[in-house]
Protein backbone atom coordinates (compact mmCIF):
# COMPACT_ATOMS: atom_id res chain seq x y z
CA UNK A 1 0.00 0.00 0.00
CA UNK A 2 1.29 3.46 -0.96
CA UNK A 3 0.78 5.61 2.14
CA UNK A 4 1.85 8.83 0.46
CA UNK A 5 -0.95 11.37 0.01
CA UNK A 6 -1.56 13.02 -3.35
CA UNK A 7 -1.51 16.79 -3.78
CA UNK A 8 -5.32 16.78 -3.86
CA UNK A 9 -5.45 14.84 -0.59
CA UNK A 10 -2.96 17.19 1.08
CA UNK A 11 -5.11 20.15 -0.01
CA UNK A 12 -8.21 18.37 1.32
CA UNK A 13 -6.53 17.85 4.68
CA UNK A 14 -5.78 21.55 4.92
CA UNK A 15 -9.40 22.37 4.01
CA UNK A 16 -10.66 20.10 6.80
CA UNK A 17 -8.11 21.46 9.26
CA UNK A 18 -9.08 25.05 8.48
CA UNK A 19 -12.77 24.23 8.93
CA UNK A 20 -12.10 22.79 12.38
CA UNK A 21 -9.99 25.84 13.27
CA UNK A 22 -12.76 28.25 12.32
CA UNK A 23 -16.01 26.36 12.99
CA UNK A 24 -15.29 24.41 16.19
CA UNK A 25 -16.53 26.44 19.18
CA UNK A 26 -13.70 27.27 21.59
CA UNK A 27 -15.53 25.83 24.61
CA UNK A 28 -15.95 22.47 22.87
CA UNK A 29 -12.32 22.41 21.79
CA UNK A 30 -11.19 23.06 25.35
CA UNK A 31 -13.42 20.31 26.75
CA UNK A 32 -11.99 17.83 24.24
CA UNK A 33 -8.38 18.84 25.01
CA UNK A 34 -8.93 18.46 28.76
CA UNK A 35 -10.95 15.25 28.45
CA UNK A 36 -14.07 16.73 30.06
CA UNK A 37 -17.44 15.10 29.44
CA UNK A 38 -19.68 16.67 26.81
CA UNK A 39 -23.31 17.54 27.53
CA UNK A 40 -26.20 16.54 25.29
CA UNK A 41 -26.38 20.15 24.10
CA UNK A 42 -22.65 20.12 23.23
CA UNK A 43 -23.01 17.03 21.04
CA UNK A 44 -26.16 18.26 19.29
CA UNK A 45 -24.65 21.71 18.67
CA UNK A 46 -21.51 20.31 17.04
CA UNK A 47 -23.31 17.71 14.92
CA UNK A 48 -25.61 20.42 13.55
CA UNK A 49 -22.58 22.54 12.66
CA UNK A 50 -21.20 19.56 10.73
CA UNK A 51 -24.61 18.92 9.17
CA UNK A 52 -24.85 22.51 7.94
CA UNK A 53 -21.45 22.00 6.26
CA UNK A 54 -22.63 18.68 4.77
CA UNK A 55 -20.06 16.69 6.77
CA UNK A 56 -22.15 15.03 9.52
CA UNK A 57 -22.40 11.65 7.73
CA UNK A 58 -19.32 11.42 5.48
CA UNK A 59 -19.48 7.66 4.88
CA UNK A 60 -23.14 7.51 3.88
CA UNK A 61 -24.16 7.28 0.22
CA UNK A 62 -24.56 10.69 -1.42
CA UNK A 63 -28.27 10.14 -2.02
CA UNK A 64 -28.80 9.91 1.74
CA UNK A 65 -26.66 12.89 2.72
CA UNK A 66 -23.12 11.53 2.36
CA UNK A 67 -20.14 13.48 1.05
CA UNK A 68 -19.00 11.27 -1.80
CA UNK A 69 -15.49 11.19 -0.32
CA UNK A 70 -13.36 8.19 -1.10
CA UNK A 71 -11.84 6.02 1.64
CA UNK A 72 -8.70 8.16 1.96
CA UNK A 73 -10.61 11.41 2.40
CA UNK A 74 -12.87 9.80 4.98
CA UNK A 75 -9.78 8.71 6.88
CA UNK A 76 -8.23 12.19 6.68
CA UNK A 77 -11.44 13.79 7.95
CA UNK A 78 -11.66 11.44 10.93
CA UNK A 79 -7.99 11.90 11.83
CA UNK A 80 -8.21 15.69 11.68
CA UNK A 81 -11.40 15.61 13.77
CA UNK A 82 -9.57 13.78 16.56
CA UNK A 83 -6.46 15.95 16.25
CA UNK A 84 -8.43 19.23 16.35
CA UNK A 85 -9.68 17.87 18.80
CA UNK A 86 -13.43 17.93 18.09
CA UNK A 87 -16.35 15.75 19.22
CA UNK A 88 -17.35 12.80 17.07
CA UNK A 89 -20.77 12.85 15.42
CA UNK A 90 -22.98 10.65 17.60
CA UNK A 91 -21.80 7.08 16.74
CA UNK A 92 -25.17 5.46 17.48
CA UNK A 93 -26.74 7.61 14.78
CA UNK A 94 -23.98 7.99 12.21
CA UNK A 95 -22.05 4.70 12.43
CA UNK A 96 -24.69 2.23 13.64
CA UNK A 97 -28.39 2.77 12.95
CA UNK A 98 -27.80 4.96 9.88
CA UNK A 99 -25.79 2.37 7.89
CA UNK A 100 -28.14 -0.39 9.06
CA UNK A 101 -31.20 1.48 7.79
CA UNK A 102 -29.45 2.24 4.50
CA UNK A 103 -28.61 -1.46 4.05
CA UNK A 104 -31.86 -3.06 5.26
CA UNK A 105 -34.56 -0.43 5.87
CA UNK A 106 -37.60 0.23 3.73
CA UNK A 107 -37.79 3.35 1.58
CA UNK A 108 -40.33 4.81 3.99
CA UNK A 109 -38.03 4.20 6.96
CA UNK A 110 -35.06 5.73 5.17
CA UNK A 111 -36.95 8.83 4.07
CA UNK A 112 -38.35 9.41 7.55
CA UNK A 113 -35.40 8.58 9.79
CA UNK A 114 -32.16 9.27 7.89
CA UNK A 115 -32.47 13.08 7.64
CA UNK A 116 -33.46 13.23 11.32
CA UNK A 117 -30.61 10.91 12.32
CA UNK A 118 -28.04 12.99 10.40
CA UNK A 119 -29.13 16.28 12.01
CA UNK A 120 -29.63 14.69 15.45
CA UNK A 121 -33.31 15.57 15.54
CA UNK A 122 -33.64 11.93 16.66
CA UNK A 123 -31.05 10.63 19.14
CA UNK A 124 -30.72 6.83 19.07
CA UNK A 125 -29.39 4.51 21.76
CA UNK A 126 -28.58 0.79 21.48
CA UNK A 127 -30.71 -1.86 23.20
CA UNK A 128 -28.68 -5.04 22.68
CA UNK A 129 -26.97 -6.20 25.91
CA UNK A 130 -28.96 -7.74 28.75
CA UNK A 131 -28.03 -8.83 32.31
CA UNK A 132 -27.58 -12.42 31.06
CA UNK A 133 -26.63 -11.63 27.47
CA UNK A 134 -23.61 -9.38 27.03
CA UNK A 135 -20.81 -10.95 25.02
CA UNK A 136 -23.15 -13.92 24.49
CA UNK A 137 -25.75 -11.70 22.87
CA UNK A 138 -27.61 -14.63 21.30
CA UNK A 139 -28.84 -15.53 24.82
CA UNK A 140 -31.06 -12.45 24.98
CA UNK A 141 -34.44 -12.98 26.65
CA UNK A 142 -36.36 -9.80 25.84
CA UNK A 143 -39.48 -10.97 24.02
CA UNK A 144 -41.69 -9.31 21.41
CA UNK A 145 -45.11 -10.91 20.99
CA UNK A 146 -46.98 -9.85 17.87
CA UNK A 147 -50.57 -8.67 18.19
CA UNK A 148 -51.95 -7.43 14.89
CA UNK A 149 -49.88 -4.47 13.72
CA UNK A 150 -47.90 -4.18 16.96
CA UNK A 151 -45.31 -6.05 18.98
CA UNK A 152 -45.77 -6.21 22.77
CA UNK A 153 -42.24 -6.11 24.19
CA UNK A 154 -41.16 -7.20 27.68
CA UNK A 155 -37.62 -7.49 29.02
CA UNK A 156 -34.57 -5.63 30.26
CA UNK A 157 -31.51 -4.09 28.61
CA UNK A 158 -28.32 -2.96 30.33
CA UNK A 159 -25.29 -0.74 29.59
CA UNK A 160 -27.54 1.44 27.43
CA UNK A 161 -25.06 4.22 26.66
CA UNK A 162 -26.57 7.73 26.80
CA UNK A 163 -30.05 6.21 26.97
CA UNK A 164 -31.10 9.07 29.24
CA UNK A 165 -30.52 11.46 26.31
CA UNK A 166 -32.09 9.28 23.62
CA UNK A 167 -35.43 9.80 21.91
CA UNK A 168 -35.28 6.45 20.05
CA UNK A 169 -33.73 3.03 20.63
CA UNK A 170 -32.77 0.28 18.18
CA UNK A 171 -33.16 -3.02 20.00
CA UNK A 172 -33.15 -6.77 19.57
CA UNK A 173 -36.04 -8.87 20.84
CA UNK A 174 -36.94 -12.53 20.52
CA UNK A 175 -39.97 -13.01 18.29
CA UNK A 176 -39.78 -16.82 18.04
CA UNK A 177 -39.02 -18.54 21.34
CA UNK A 178 -38.91 -22.00 19.72
CA UNK A 179 -36.13 -21.11 17.26
CA UNK A 180 -32.42 -21.70 17.80
CA UNK A 181 -30.54 -19.05 19.79
CA UNK A 182 -29.31 -16.99 16.85
CA UNK A 183 -32.62 -17.28 15.05
CA UNK A 184 -36.01 -15.97 16.00
CA UNK A 185 -34.65 -12.48 16.86
CA UNK A 186 -36.05 -9.30 15.33
CA UNK A 187 -34.62 -5.79 15.05
CA UNK A 188 -37.00 -3.06 16.21
CA UNK A 189 -37.01 0.74 16.47
CA UNK A 190 -38.63 2.00 19.69
CA UNK A 191 -39.75 5.50 20.60
CA UNK A 192 -38.30 6.11 24.08
CA UNK A 193 -41.45 8.07 25.04
CA UNK A 194 -43.60 4.94 24.63
CA UNK A 195 -45.49 3.94 27.82
CA UNK A 196 -43.73 1.10 29.66
CA UNK A 197 -40.16 2.31 28.99
CA UNK A 198 -38.15 3.01 32.16
CA UNK A 199 -34.55 4.29 32.18
CA UNK A 200 -32.46 3.97 35.36
CA UNK A 201 -28.92 5.40 35.66
CA UNK A 202 -25.72 3.41 36.24
CA UNK A 203 -22.98 5.62 37.72
CA UNK A 204 -19.56 4.37 36.61
CA UNK A 205 -16.24 4.26 38.47
CA UNK A 206 -15.28 7.71 37.14
CA UNK A 207 -18.36 9.24 38.78
CA UNK A 208 -20.11 9.83 35.47
CA UNK A 209 -23.60 8.96 34.23
CA UNK A 210 -22.97 7.36 30.86
CA UNK A 211 -24.73 3.99 31.15
CA UNK A 212 -28.28 3.00 32.01
CA UNK A 213 -30.59 0.08 32.66
CA UNK A 214 -33.60 -0.07 30.36
CA UNK A 215 -36.82 -1.81 31.51
CA UNK A 216 -39.55 -2.68 29.00
CA UNK A 217 -42.99 -3.53 30.38
CA UNK A 218 -45.70 -4.23 27.78
CA UNK A 219 -44.15 -1.70 25.40
CA UNK A 220 -46.08 -1.44 22.13
CA UNK A 221 -43.93 -1.07 19.01
CA UNK A 222 -45.55 -0.85 15.54
CA UNK A 223 -44.62 -3.65 13.16
CA UNK A 224 -43.77 -0.84 10.70
CA UNK A 225 -40.81 -0.05 12.99
CA UNK A 226 -39.17 -3.43 12.36
CA UNK A 227 -35.97 -3.40 10.29
CA UNK A 228 -35.96 -6.09 7.61
CA UNK A 229 -37.66 -9.44 8.02
CA UNK A 230 -39.09 -10.88 11.21
CA UNK A 231 -36.70 -13.32 12.94
CA UNK A 232 -33.72 -12.12 10.85
CA UNK A 233 -32.51 -9.48 13.31
CA UNK A 234 -29.33 -11.36 14.18
CA UNK A 235 -28.02 -10.87 10.63
CA UNK A 236 -28.68 -7.14 10.80
CA UNK A 237 -27.10 -6.89 14.25
CA UNK A 238 -23.88 -8.55 13.00
CA UNK A 239 -23.71 -5.97 10.23
CA UNK A 240 -24.16 -3.12 12.72
CA UNK A 241 -21.58 -4.54 15.12
CA UNK A 242 -18.98 -4.70 12.36
CA UNK A 243 -19.46 -0.94 11.86
CA UNK A 244 -19.28 -0.35 15.60
CA UNK A 245 -16.10 -2.41 16.04
CA UNK A 246 -14.25 -0.89 13.10
CA UNK A 247 -15.13 2.57 14.40
CA UNK A 248 -13.68 2.02 17.87
CA UNK A 249 -10.03 1.94 16.72
CA UNK A 250 -9.81 5.75 17.10
CA UNK A 251 -6.27 6.05 15.79
CA UNK A 252 -6.45 9.83 15.60
CA UNK A 253 -7.62 10.09 19.20
CA UNK A 254 -4.61 8.06 20.35
CA UNK A 255 -2.31 10.25 18.23
CA UNK A 256 -3.76 13.33 19.91
CA UNK A 257 -3.04 11.85 23.35
CA UNK A 258 0.57 11.09 22.34
CA UNK A 259 0.99 14.69 21.16
CA UNK A 260 -0.41 15.90 24.50
CA UNK A 261 2.01 13.62 26.32
CA UNK A 262 4.95 15.12 24.41
CA UNK A 263 3.79 18.67 25.23
CA UNK A 264 3.34 17.88 28.92
CA UNK A 265 6.63 15.96 29.19
CA UNK A 266 8.49 18.96 27.74
CA UNK A 267 7.37 20.96 30.79
CA UNK A 268 8.36 18.36 33.39
CA UNK A 269 11.97 18.75 34.56
CA UNK A 270 13.74 15.68 35.91
CA UNK A 271 17.45 15.83 36.84
CA UNK A 272 17.75 19.25 35.19
CA UNK A 273 16.41 18.00 31.87
CA UNK A 274 12.91 17.96 30.33
CA UNK A 275 11.34 14.52 30.60
CA UNK A 276 10.63 14.64 26.85
CA UNK A 277 14.40 14.45 26.18
CA UNK A 278 15.09 11.43 28.39
CA UNK A 279 15.69 8.02 26.88
CA UNK A 280 13.04 6.01 28.72
CA UNK A 281 10.28 8.43 27.78
CA UNK A 282 11.46 8.66 24.16
CA UNK A 283 11.52 4.86 23.90
CA UNK A 284 7.96 4.63 25.19
CA UNK A 285 6.71 7.28 22.78
CA UNK A 286 8.51 5.56 19.89
CA UNK A 287 6.86 2.25 20.77
CA UNK A 288 3.42 3.85 20.78
CA UNK A 289 4.14 5.62 17.48
CA UNK A 290 5.06 2.31 15.81
CA UNK A 291 2.00 0.52 17.16
CA UNK A 292 -0.27 3.37 16.07
CA UNK A 293 1.24 3.38 12.57
CA UNK A 294 0.55 -0.36 12.26
CA UNK A 295 -3.05 0.14 13.40
CA UNK A 296 -3.41 3.12 11.05
CA UNK A 297 -2.36 1.01 8.08
CA UNK A 298 -4.86 -1.68 9.00
CA UNK A 299 -7.60 0.94 9.44
CA UNK A 300 -6.92 2.34 5.98
CA UNK A 301 -6.99 -1.14 4.45
CA UNK A 302 -10.32 -1.85 6.15
CA UNK A 303 -11.85 1.41 4.94
CA UNK A 304 -10.59 0.86 1.39
CA UNK A 305 -11.88 -2.73 1.36
CA UNK A 306 -15.31 -1.62 2.58
CA UNK A 307 -15.92 0.14 -0.74
CA UNK A 308 -15.76 -3.23 -2.50
CA UNK A 309 -17.45 -5.33 0.19
CA UNK A 310 -20.72 -7.11 -0.49
CA UNK A 311 -23.62 -5.05 0.85
CA UNK A 312 -24.81 -6.19 4.27
CA UNK A 313 -21.75 -8.36 4.98
CA UNK A 314 -19.68 -7.75 8.14
CA UNK A 315 -16.02 -6.72 7.88
CA UNK A 316 -13.68 -9.57 8.94
CA UNK A 317 -10.99 -7.03 9.94
CA UNK A 318 -13.31 -5.24 12.40
CA UNK A 319 -12.37 -7.48 15.38
CA UNK A 320 -8.65 -6.72 14.91
CA UNK A 321 -9.34 -2.99 14.83
CA UNK A 322 -11.51 -3.30 17.91
CA UNK A 323 -8.90 -5.25 19.91
CA UNK A 324 -5.87 -3.11 19.07
CA UNK A 325 -7.84 0.13 19.22
CA UNK A 326 -9.02 -0.69 22.74
CA UNK A 327 -5.52 -1.64 23.87
CA UNK A 328 -3.92 1.52 22.49
CA UNK A 329 -6.61 3.81 23.89
CA UNK A 330 -5.86 2.32 27.29
CA UNK A 331 -2.09 2.55 26.80
CA UNK A 332 -2.18 6.25 25.81
CA UNK A 333 -4.47 7.13 28.72
CA UNK A 334 -2.14 5.28 31.09
CA UNK A 335 0.81 7.34 29.82
CA UNK A 336 -1.03 10.60 30.58
CA UNK A 337 -1.94 9.31 34.04
CA UNK A 338 1.69 8.54 34.82
CA UNK A 339 2.72 12.01 33.66
CA UNK A 340 0.12 13.58 35.95
CA UNK A 341 1.43 11.64 38.95
CA UNK A 342 0.08 12.82 42.29
CA UNK A 343 -1.70 15.73 40.53
CA UNK A 344 -4.23 13.20 39.26
CA UNK A 345 -5.28 12.33 42.82
CA UNK A 346 -7.39 15.48 43.19
CA UNK A 347 -10.98 15.08 42.04
CA UNK A 348 -13.52 17.71 41.04
CA UNK A 349 -16.51 15.82 39.64
CA UNK A 350 -18.27 18.93 38.33
CA UNK A 351 -15.14 19.86 36.34
CA UNK A 352 -14.78 16.33 34.97
CA UNK A 353 -18.44 16.39 33.94
CA UNK A 354 -17.87 19.68 32.13
CA UNK A 355 -20.31 21.57 34.34
CA UNK A 356 -17.72 24.11 35.52
CA UNK A 357 -15.08 25.72 33.26
CA UNK A 358 -12.39 25.87 35.96
CA UNK A 359 -11.45 23.26 38.59
CA UNK A 360 -11.61 23.92 42.32
CA UNK A 361 -7.87 23.18 42.56
CA UNK A 362 -4.94 21.48 40.85
CA UNK A 363 -3.84 21.41 37.21
CA UNK A 364 -6.89 21.35 34.92
CA UNK A 365 -5.35 18.83 32.47
CA UNK A 366 -4.34 16.48 35.29
CA UNK A 367 -7.72 16.34 37.02
CA UNK A 368 -9.41 14.45 34.18
CA UNK A 369 -6.75 11.85 33.36
CA UNK A 370 -7.58 9.45 36.22
CA UNK A 371 -11.36 9.40 35.50
CA UNK A 372 -10.62 8.94 31.80
CA UNK A 373 -8.22 6.10 32.58
CA UNK A 374 -10.92 4.40 34.66
CA UNK A 375 -13.51 5.02 31.97
CA UNK A 376 -11.39 3.57 29.19
CA UNK A 377 -11.19 0.21 30.94
CA UNK A 378 -14.54 -0.47 29.29
CA UNK A 379 -13.10 -0.36 25.75
CA UNK A 380 -11.85 -3.95 26.00
CA UNK A 381 -15.35 -5.05 27.07
CA UNK A 382 -17.82 -2.94 25.08
CA UNK A 383 -18.79 -3.83 21.48
CA UNK A 384 -17.93 -7.43 22.36
CA UNK A 385 -15.07 -8.29 24.71
CA UNK A 386 -11.58 -8.63 23.28
CA UNK A 387 -11.72 -12.34 24.14
CA UNK A 388 -14.88 -12.74 22.06
CA UNK A 389 -13.24 -10.82 19.19
CA UNK A 390 -10.35 -13.31 19.21
CA UNK A 391 -12.86 -16.14 18.95
CA UNK A 392 -14.49 -14.39 15.96
CA UNK A 393 -11.09 -14.02 14.30
CA UNK A 394 -10.30 -17.68 14.88
CA UNK A 395 -13.48 -18.69 13.05
CA UNK A 396 -13.84 -16.06 10.32
CA UNK A 397 -10.19 -15.48 9.39
CA UNK A 398 -8.24 -18.56 10.50
CA UNK A 399 -11.09 -21.04 9.89
CA UNK A 400 -10.59 -22.76 13.25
Amino acid sequence: MDLRFTGEEVAFREEVREFFRSALPADLRRKCILGQRLSREDIVRWQRILHAKGWATPAWPVEWGGTGWDAVKQYIFKEELYLAPAPEPLPFNVNMIGPTLIAFGTEEQKKHFLPRIARLDDWFCQGFSEPGAGSDLASLRTQARREGDEYIVNGQKIWTTLGHHATWCFLLARTDTAAKRQQGISYLLMDMATPGVTVRPIITIDGNHEFNELFLDDVRIPVANRIGEENKGWDYAKYLLSHERSGVARVGLCKMRVLRAREIAAQIIVADRPLSEQARFRERIARLDVELKALEMLQMRAIAASAHAQAGKPDPMAPILKIRGAELQQATSELLLELAGYEAMEFDIDFVRGKTPQPAGGEDWALTVAPNRYWLRHTSISAGTNEIQRNILAKSVLGL
